[in-house]
């Protein structure tokens, strides 16, 4: 090797381990970026959100706990809706316009493995039972909000026993309850599975109303369900009995009573309802395309009239869960008179019970959590007792948005 060779090696080395040394630390770089992201996604406390079937959703959602730790006990859900509504049709009556609001948050605390305590907050009307809507008026008011639940939840086993002002324990349509309606008092249920198909008694004791001086208003009622596996056709079936005992109407108010036979300061019937509700469910178009008919029937073994009875048939086709769903639903009922307790049945339209009902609704989700809906109503009195008998027509568009 020449003398002039000698020193163009050496460089030549040094250049090298010079590469080498940056290569080292862009690697080290790398994995200190690495373990600092992951230090980072460690402390965060995400909160993962399930996205709810419309229009009422009950999907609760879980703060999820920093990785190594146990899971959290607390969940939080609720759902906002704004609605605008048109009221038309009736000859010589005003069209009515507005706009409606609600919002409900709900939070369930999981104290140990069987004992769970949980509430809700809800806007509406205290004083009414069976909607929690405000009417955006009143020269811009705050609105009103209220507790609507309150309860304490037990789950030993198959059994699971709520006491409190209380969620709905039954299988139900709008026929005989609103969806708005949280009993206060005790609900159990037992559910056992029978070889994929599940039965499910349910037990309710409802405080309607108590009084100081004298006996209560009550109902003690019970519900027998069935209901097979999904594929391909699936049938459920719902049988149930509530027995009112009607005594004491001092809580009440004229938006209790509404359509029922009632004068001096009382009930004319009594209610002792039966109510069968049977469906199915067939999948047979894919996951994405269920055909549902329901029907339900209900009978008031108490009336004091011959108008003690009522019926509603719905078809819905489609599923409104997941982002692109479609869902049409068409539905029909007629209700008498005396043939379920107006203040608890549902309130869609401005007629609580005697009255004929057609409903067409769709619904479409856009985005996971959020639901676009058109609901219209034509109905009137069935018999014509109290007010017009022209057939009236309402139209909601609703923007609901779970969470």
């Amino acid at each position: 090797m020449s003398a002039a060779a000698a020193p163009a090696d050496d460089i030549a080395e040094l250049k090298a381990a010079v590469e080498a040394l940056r290569a080292d630390q862009a690697r080290a770089q790398a994995r200190i970026a690495e373990l600092e992201g992951a230090l980072a996604k460690q402390r965060e406390t995400p909160v993962a959100v399930a996205a709810a079937p419309a229009p009422a959703p009950n999907a609760i959602v879980t703060t999820a706990a920093p990785v190594g730790s146990e899971p959290s006990r607390l969940s939080l859900s609720g759902d906002m809706r704004v609605r605008y509504e048109s009221n038309f049709g009736v000859a010589g009556a005003r069209n009515r316009d507005r706009g409606v609001f609600r919002a409900r948050l709900r939070a369930a605390y999981a104290v140990n493995d069987w004992l769970t305590v949980g509430g809700q907050l809800a806007t509406g009307d205290p004083d009414d039972p069976n909607s929690t809507d405000m009417t955006l008026s009143n020269f811009d008011d705050d609105l009103q909000v209220s507790l609507d639940q309150a309860y304490i939840r037990l789950t030993p086993g198959d059994l699971q026993v709520h006491l409190g002002k209380i969620p709905q324990p039954f299988m139900r349509t709008e026929l005989v309850w609103d969806g708005d309606v949280s009993p206060q008092g005790a609900s159990a249920a037992y559910t056992a599975d029978l070889g994929g198909v599940k039965v499910k008694a349910t037990g309710l004791y409802f405080l309607v109303d108590e009084s100081v001086a004298g006996p209560d208003s009550r109902m003690i009622g019970g519900q027998l369900s069935v209901q097979t596996p999904p594929a391909p056709i699936q049938a459920e079936l719902a049988v149930g009995y509530y027995d009112y005992a009607l005594r004491s109407v001092a809580g009440g108010d004229a938006g209790d009573f509404r359509s029922n036979l009632f004068a001096g300061g009382r009930y004319l019937s009594d209610f002792n309802l039966l109510d069968v509700i049977a469906a199915l469910t067939w999948n047979g178009l894919g996951e994405k395309w269920p055909v549902r008919v329901v029907g339900d029937y209900v009978h008031n073994y108490g009336a004091a009239t011959d108008a003690d009875t009522g019926f509603g048939v719905d078809l819905l086709v489609g599923r409104a869960s997941k982002p692109g769903d479609w869902r049409f639903t068409y539905g029909y009922a007629e209700a008498e008179t005396d043939a379920v307790l107006a203040a608890f049945s549902q309130d869609n339209t401005n007629i609580g019970t005697n009255y004929m009902q057609h409903t067409l609704a769709i619904d479409f989700v856009p985005q996971h959590n959020l639901v676009l809906n058109a609901t219209y109503y034509r109905y009137r009195q069935k018999d014509g007792v109290i007010g017009p008998v022209d057939w009236q027509n309402r139209l909601r568009l609703n923007f609901l948005v779970n969470f």
